[in-house]
């Protein structure tokens, strides 16, 4: 059967039931008769609110996980498998929150998951109207601690989340493990967006010989932030196969194992790769 890598754009609000909604509708787009990999943005249930309000959601679902029901519901409704994006998953201390990408099957399993570990805590130029020019991730976020690969059966997937994008050594650890697609779910801001964006993404594709699925917040949020979008999948050579700069919406691509074996038998650059990337236990 064929299969076909998707990636959901959104303008995320700080109302989930309204954020559950427009995935779901957008879901609704998919073919069929094609097994799907779907990816969702960084905070795709919970966005343009404040540091507070994602805490405290962290903290109201911690017993109930009614956000991963929500998810796994959506998986298996229409029958893909899904990388939601990032949800805020409570601390084992309680006084952080986690931003965690679950990857669900189509059954509505959870296959695996992943802790953001490069928080961004960082100055940014907002003379583009960016809305906010100073980010401290870490005053909420727990920053997590494992590299984290998911065999899905057709392919085995290397997770990461927005910042980690400009640190090539964790898609190197990725790599080692096998991966075989890249998932970028993020909420990337327009000033560095607009220059770092597609450079990061691809050079992490054809370093890695793999396909990438980038999957992006968008626009205005209700804060003032403002999003870049141009959320993308990229192929093992560093093409850019599909893109959508603005709006909600979906895109998709075929995805071709064959490429992937195809190119690293050509140029393996793993193999030829002289320095060794040490995971961290």
């Amino acid at each position: 059967m064929m299969v076909k890598l998707s990636a959901i754009q959104l303008t995320s609000t700080p109302d989930v039931e309204a954020n559950l909604a427009v995935i779901d509708g957008l879901l609704t787009r998919l073919e069929p008769t094609v097994e799907h990999l779907v990816v969702l943005p960084e905070c795709c249930l919970c966005f343009g609110g404040n540091d507070q309000t994602i805490f405290q959601l962290a903290e109201k679902n911690q017993l109930t996980n009614s956000l991963t029901s929500s998810l796994s519901g959506l998986a298996k409704k229409h029958q893909i498998t899904l990388v939601a994006g990032t949800i805020p998953v409570l601390s084992l201390n309680g006084q952080k929150y986690r931003n965690t990408s679950f990857v669900f099957s189509p059954s509505g399993e959870v296959l695996g998951h992943y802790d953001k570990i490069h928080l961004f805590d960082a100055n940014v130029d907002d003379s583009l109207d960016d809305g906010q020019a100073h980010y401290l991730e870490s005053s909420f976020t727990q920053a997590g601690e494992q590299v984290s690969m998911v065999d899905i059966g057709f392919a085995k997937l290397g997770l990461s989340v927005c910042y980690d994008l400009r640190f090539p050594e964790l898609y190197r650890a990725l790599r080692s493990l096998g991966t075989d697609i890249i998932t970028v779910p993020s909420a990337f801001t327009k000033v560095t967006g607009q220059t770092h964006w597609q450079p990061l993404l691809q050079a992490r594709a054809i370093e890695n010989q793999c396909y990438v699925i980038a999957a992006g917040q968008q626009g205005k949020h209700e804060n003032g932030r403002e999003t870049w979008g141009h959320s993308m999948i990229i192929s093992p050579w560093g093409e850019v196969l599909t893109c959508l700069p603005e709006q909600a919406g979906i895109i998709s691509a075929e995805y071709k194992k064959q490429e992937i074996s195809r190119i690293r038998q050509a140029m393996p650059v793993h193999v030829h790769n002289q320095f060794n990337v040490e995971l961290k236990n």
